[in-house]
């Protein structure tokens, strides 16, 4: 009676992961098959909101794929973590659970640690220089080294560069020194604030603001939009403008199921999905520059700007950082990012 049981429960859970399948991984059918009262479904599944630069490009995306299949794809928009989290939803795309997920950068250092390289310090002269570096040859070659892990890049959608807030002064280098700054997890992060003389400690985004409040950080590293959502400058004095690194995403689809795309809904896919980054940028861009001029107009901070000579003390006390990890992230991509 037992073992009749047993072998009933692993029917039935064989049968479970058999429509599981079917539902989010199973392989897509020909054009042909797909119309608008029966569509195909493609799930976009992301962590922050949907008013996010973020959250409106997958929008868009939905919107635009739709409109150039004719209502043959339906894209079902999942924002603020409602399907899958920072966590699992690496998981569940590489699954076939869900078919887009757009991960910030440095959540995908455990499939290549080439994916630090957006934290590493002053690296990236300006925007036009990340901007080459995602759209050029060396972006497309670390996005197409997680083809292994049945993981395809489609493209860097960005939030911004960073920039410092305490709540004592850091206009140079030995200010940091003693401070403790709240930082996403990472190695090249922890780095960097121990190059500064200063702690880190990995506290996630959402309970940043009591840390902050409470003393238990002195200082964190975000995008001027960041800072202005989540009111930093109620509990932050100072922050200075040194826009040392970057937040970004790599927007991400299961290669298996994407390779067997209709080709004319993947034709229609990689033009929703390139005038979708072009939106998105566009709007990181005018929401980060809305922030500043929000933030500085307030006079609730002291904002720091450097000039060359004060920028290039910062680069020094942070060169260390080069030789330690370019072996990790690769020596032709951090040259190839320094040169343009």
């Amino acid at each position: 009676m037992k073992k009749g049981w047993h072998a009933w429960m692993a029917g039935c859970l064989a049968a479970l992961l058999l429509t599981a399948a079917g539902c989010g991984g199973s392989k897509p059918q020909g054009s042909a098959a797909y119309t608008k009262e029966n569509p195909l479904i493609v799930k976009f599944s992301h962590v922050t909101t949907a008013e996010s630069p973020k959250g409106k490009a997958a929008t868009r995306f939905a919107e635009l794929l739709a409109e150039k299949t004719g209502g043959r794809v339906k894209v079902e928009v999942y924002p603020s973590s409602q399907l899958y989290g920072d966590k699992d939803e690496l998981e569940a795309l590489q699954a076939g659970n869900v078919h887009v997920i757009a991960p910030s950068a440095t959540k995908l250092v455990g499939f290549n640690p080439s994916f630090q390289i957006v934290d590493m310090p002053f690296l990236f002269k300006n925007h036009e220089a990340v901007i080459k570096f995602w759209d050029g040859e060396l972006g497309k070659k670390m996005m197409n080294s997680l083809e292994s892990k049945n993981l395809q890049g489609l493209a860097m959608w960005e939030n911004g560069f960073k920039v410092f807030t305490s709540s004592k002064p850091i206009a140079k280098p030995e200010d940091f020194n003693g401070q403790k700054f709240r930082t996403q997890a990472g190695k090249v992060l922890e780095a960097q604030f121990k190059a500064l003389g200063a702690g880190a400690a990995t506290i996630p985004f959402g309970e940043t603001y009591t840390a902050l409040q409470q003393g238990t950080v002195d200082g964190q590293e975000n995008t001027w939009n960041n800072i202005d959502t989540q009111k930093y400058e109620e509990v932050q004095k100072y922050l200075l403008v040194s826009n040392h690194g970057r937040i970004d995403y790599i927007v991400l689809t299961n290669k298996q199921w994407y390779s067997a795309l209709p080709e004319d809904i993947r034709k229609a896919f990689d033009e929703s999905m390139a005038e979708a980054t072009a939106y998105e940028r566009e709007l990181a861009v005018q929401l980060d520059k809305g922030s500043e001029e929000k933030l500085r107009g307030s006079g609730k901070m002291q904002v720091v700007d450097l000039s060359e000579a004060e920028r290039e003390n910062f680069v020094k006390a942070m060169e260390a950082l080069y030789s330690e990890f370019e072996k990790t992230i690769g020596k032709e991509f951090i040259d190839g990012a320094r040169q343009l």
